[in-house]
């Protein structure tokens, strides 16, 4: 179960996704970019190189040539994207089961 705090963690996050595809102003009616798909697709390639970085500067604090707090950091910020990712995920799937309700 999801506590409020990390669902409106995880809304923060997308909303500042959302404000800086849209090149840091509110979010209009039609993008200019590809839309839903091309933010999605940076979402994941954001999040994925958080994880290369945190498992980056986790390999260099082994080696003894990071901080622990840059690595602490590093982690958190890599689990948070990846609940945000786990959120946008529930929240596709639920409204896929809500259109499949539908009557026709």
């Amino acid at each position: 179960m999801t506590s409020p705090a990390s669902v409106a963690g995880a809304y923060a996050n997308i909303a500042s996704l959302v404000g800086q595809a849209a090149g840091g102003a509110a979010p209009v009616a039609q993008p200019k970019g590809g839309g839903f798909g091309e933010l999605l697709e940076q979402s994941l390639s954001g999040m994925a190189e958080q994880g290369r970085n945190a498992e980056a500067k986790a390999m260099q604090a082994v080696a003894g040539k990071a901080d622990v707090v840059d690595v602490v950091t590093a982690v958190a910020e890599s689990e948070l994207a990846l609940n945000t990712l786990v959120s946008v995920r529930d929240k596709v799937i639920a409204a896929y089961e809500e259109i499949m309700r539908m009557p026709i």
